[in-house]
């Protein structure tokens, strides 16, 4: 027994609709003969004649209007995928803009791009600091922001925290520090420090230190680059948020900061409630990313 097939279907559904093998084929631009060999292939599918030849034309058995029902839900099916196609094909290009800070630029965001670029047209970056991220939030500039600092937000803003990593010491492999898993801030004290400003307090050092000390700032480095390769030489120790651990180069040991300050919560913030999809599309992919970057940076710090 053979297979029923597309073009099978579509001739025997001309068939009935026109009485006539020689009217179908001429509707369908077919040659008589082509129009017989079709129907004689979908009665070998069917096991059963699906039409009965008469001197002025044919007319379907109840094999036939069996099959034609079928035909017509498979061929208007179809119909309606290729219409559906037409109008994608139709749609304007979604563009969805992005801004993030620099460490989820570097390893966060992209796998969401990865993810969702299939469905979304363009997708522009923009890196900068958590509160102007937040402000373009706020003036329409971005429609998604990745942040880490959440005051100021506009009135109609939604936040969802999307994890929350822990800050981790970056040393070199010679460094006395190196293969201890943790250590307190006041183990600390005596490490000289590579840091993106002089004012502390704006440095991921903030976090966990107290009033009692004052951390030596020896190098200022705003490039991740220029902090690591500080480090690897051996210049000093630098704090790297978790989320940047998949992406830092090899030569750098990672040690844990024991004190509950030294935590970071990475956050998604955009603006009003609706479920737009191509933005919720993508809000859905920073979850998966941040889950699968929670797995990686604990198996890496075992």
């Amino acid at each position: 027994m053979g297979e029923f097939t597309i073009v099978g279907l579509r001739v025997v559904r001309e068939a009935a609709r026109c009485g006539s093998f020689s009217t179908a084929a001429e509707n369908l631009g077919y040659t008589q003969s082509a129009v017989s060999r079709q129907i004689a292939l979908m009665e070998q599918a069917a096991g059963r004649v699906l039409f009965e030849r008469h001197a002025r034309g044919v007319r379907a058995t109840e094999a036939g209007r069996i099959v034609l029902r079928h035909a017509e839900t498979v061929l208007g099916g179809l119909g309606s995928a290729r219409q559906e196609l037409d109008e994608l094909s139709a749609r304007p290009p979604v563009t969805l803009r992005v801004g993030a800070f620099s460490t989820a630029m570097a390893a966060l965001v992209p796998r969401a791009v990865a993810a969702t670029a299939p469905r979304l047209a363009r997708i522009p970056l923009r890196e900068g600091t958590s509160p102007r991220l937040i402000s373009a939030v706020a003036r329409g500039r971005l429609d998604v922001a990745v942040v880490t600092e959440t005051g100021n937000l506009p009135v109609d803003a939604e936040i969802e925290p999307l994890l929350d990593e822990p800050l981790l010491i970056a040393v070199s492999p010679d460094h006395a520090l190196a293969g201890r898993a943790s250590v307190t801030p006041a183990q600390l004290r005596g490490q000289r420090w590579i840091a993106g400003s002089t004012e502390v307090s704006s440095t991921l050092l903030g976090a966990w230190r107290d009033a009692t000390w004052e951390p030596e700032i020896a190098f200022v480095a705003r490039d991740w680059f220029a902090k690591l390769g500080l480090v690897a030489a051996g210049m000093g120790s630098t704090v790297v948020p978790a989320i940047a651990v998949p992406v830092l180069p090899p030569g750098i040991a990672l040690i844990r900061v024991d004190h509950p300050a030294a935590v970071r919560t990475t956050s998604v913030v955009y603006r009003g409630a609706d479920s737009a999809t191509p933005r919720q599309l993508f809000i859905e992919a920073l979850r998966d990313a941040a889950a699968d970057l929670a797995t990686e940076v604990r198996q890496r710090l075992r």
